[in-house]
């Protein structure tokens, strides 16, 4: 059986509210980045409804005991977010991923071999970014069950090149837009993240 790439858009009407705050052009800074913040919230915590590793445990409550749900901390978990957008998103995803250690400025040289991982980029366009972010995860010995993938927006074109490549891996998105531009932005997009979110880069000497 042919594998196909899982692309998972969660029907929340908080998570379309958020998307749609970030497509509008007259958003301020301020609150694209909260917007950010909050599908990374919600799409994260879609992602691991079945995926956080996790136990039965009997416990006491004042009155008697019952058996209970605890996460299994002993699992370690990494999230690796993507500049810049992917910083936002970790913002919000840290109040549903508390125990994650951060990953910053790229993979770590070693992944511990029972790790999960959690990939958190703005958006996925032509899919190149992600698919070397894949290939170094597979070198480090990370396999598709291991890793989620988070993004706010994805393109059809950059979804069709990652699943010929990389077709065992799930992403979560918040929708996924069908067209690329001449200069290889998602149409209708949210547009540049860099700009929105009100990040200056060092112009070159």
């Amino acid at each position: 059986m042919a594998k196909t790439l899982r692309v998972v858009v969660p029907p929340h009407p908080l998570i379309a509210h958020w998307l749609t705050v970030l497509r509008h052009d007259g958003t301020p800074p301020a609150l694209f980045r909260t917007a950010m913040e909050e599908l990374g919230r919600w799409l994260s915590y879609e992602a691991i409804r079945d995926w956080l590793p996790h136990r039965r445990d009997v416990i006491k409550t004042p009155l008697a005991s019952t058996e209970g749900t605890v996460i299994e901390t002993a699992v370690p978990l990494l999230a690796a977010p993507i500049f810049p957008g992917g910083l936002q998103l970790w913002e919000g995803a840290r109040q549903v991923l508390p125990s994650a250690e951060l990953c910053l400025g790229g993979l770590p040289e070693a992944i511990e071999a029972q790790a999960g991982v959690v990939l958190l980029l703005d958006q996925i366009r032509q899919g190149d970014e992600l698919i070397e972010l894949l290939r170094r995860l597979e070198q480090l010995g990370v396999e598709a069950p291991r890793l989620r993938v988070i993004t706010a927006l994805t393109a059809s074109p950059g979804l069709k090149q990652i699943g010929e490549t990389y077709p065992e891996i799930t992403i979560h998105t918040a929708c996924i837009d069908a067209d690329l531009d001449e200069q290889g932005r998602i149409l209708p997009g949210i547009g540049d993240p860099l700009q929105r979110l009100g990040i200056r880069t060092a112009q070159p000497h």
